[in-house]
């Protein structure tokens, strides 16, 4: 099937220099920071990608690029079969924007506290010339809070008067106002509690069955990510290091990046299996390592992963991105 959503070599670099006169009297180069480095992957519609990794490896900054709010410094999105490079501004970049919406991390910073919820809900309506006459806005926002467990009565209170899941609740509501194709959801139940990230997952498990919807599902919990997602990608330093379906990914991981990730999951069911924690720190993105960035912390590198970048490429029906295992001086994990 063909991918609604394919990222091809997406690649997003910021200059963190300092000041020019500042650069001058210490006499440093201009830093730049490869945040996104050669990211491809494609989501069929009405399935979820997810992807995972440790703060700082680019996650986020794939989903901006996704929705447009960051351009790519190379490489590009292609939705629908159509390229977005350069149509963001056009009459055809504003039907894209109805047709993808993203959900934000943070439910206290992502709805403006001086509007009442209506108003929240309602603006994609109003701002796209969805919606004109007020008596059917006042509906449509009405069942769009219906639909994500709120109740009409909620419409005309303030942010401020709802918890933090309510408050994701009603920034989901604002994401399908549009009727979008295709959410971007950045860590959507990481600063809520346990037993409401449940419940705010599993509408948006209901509504993807009811609205067909296609998901990019970012998140650094590996038991929310087995619950949402059909297949999973694994970030490393702003590159994808393993690309697999859920299962597969579970089952049987096959990068040692990944390996190190699902065995920092307790082990709650006490199988006795053998555990490597995650070893050593994350390398400075700005100076990262030669070769393979994952090589001084992974018990398998030899002098190929210190000299060369493996590429990302299919192996016995995943893609990975590592010498050692291609090589097969990694066993596959039982």
């Amino acid at each position: 099937m063909k991918p609604l959503v394919e990222a091809v070599d997406l690649a997003k670099v910021f200059d963190v220099s300092s000041p020019w006169l500042n650069r001058v009297l210490e006499r440093r180069p201009r830093q730049r920071l490869h945040a996104v480095d050669g990211v491809s992957f494609g989501i069929e519609r009405g399935r979820t990608l997810a992807l995972v990794g440790e703060s700082g490896c680019g996650k986020s900054t794939v989903a901006r690029l996704l929705v447009g709010l960051y351009a790519p410094s190379r490489g590009y999105v292609r939705f629908d079969g159509e390229a977005t490079s350069g149509a963001w501004d056009t009459a055809r970049g504003r039907a894209l924007r109805r047709r993808i919406q993203m959900i934000f991390q943070d439910p206290y910073a992502s709805l403006n506290p001086r509007w009442v919820v209506s108003d929240i809900v309602a603006e994609p309506l109003r701002e796209h010339g969805l919606v004109r006459e007020r008596g059917e806005l006042r509906d449509r926002v009405v069942g769009l809070l219906q639909q994500v467990g709120l109740a009409a009565a909620d419409a005309a209170k303030y942010p401020h008067q709802f918890s933090g899941g309510q408050r994701q609740r009603i920034s989901i509501a604002r994401a399908l106002a549009t009727q979008p194709d295709f959410l971007v959801c950045d860590e959507p139940t990481s600063a809520l509690d346990v037993s409401v990230q449940a419940q705010v997952l599993n509408i948006m498990k209901d509504l993807q069955r009811q609205r067909g919807l296609t998901y990019l599902f970012i998140s650094h919990n590996l038991a929310v990510v087995r619950h949402v997602s059909d297949e999973v990608g694994v970030m490393y330093l702003g590159r994808l290091v393993e690309l697999a379906d859920k299962a597969t990914l579970f089952a049987s991981p096959r990068h040692p990046y990944t390996r190190m990730l699902l065995d920092a999951i307790p082990d709650i069911a006490m199988t006795g299996r053998s555990r490597t924690p995650v070893q050593g720190e994350v390398p400075n993105p700005l100076a990262p390592p030669s070769g393979c960035a994952f090589h001084p912390r992974c018990p398998h590198a030899d002098e190929r992963c210190r000299r060369e970048r493996p590429a990302l490429v299919e192996f016995k029906g995943i893609r990975v991105a590592c010498h050692a295992v291609i090589e097969g001086r990694v066993a596959a994990a039982a």
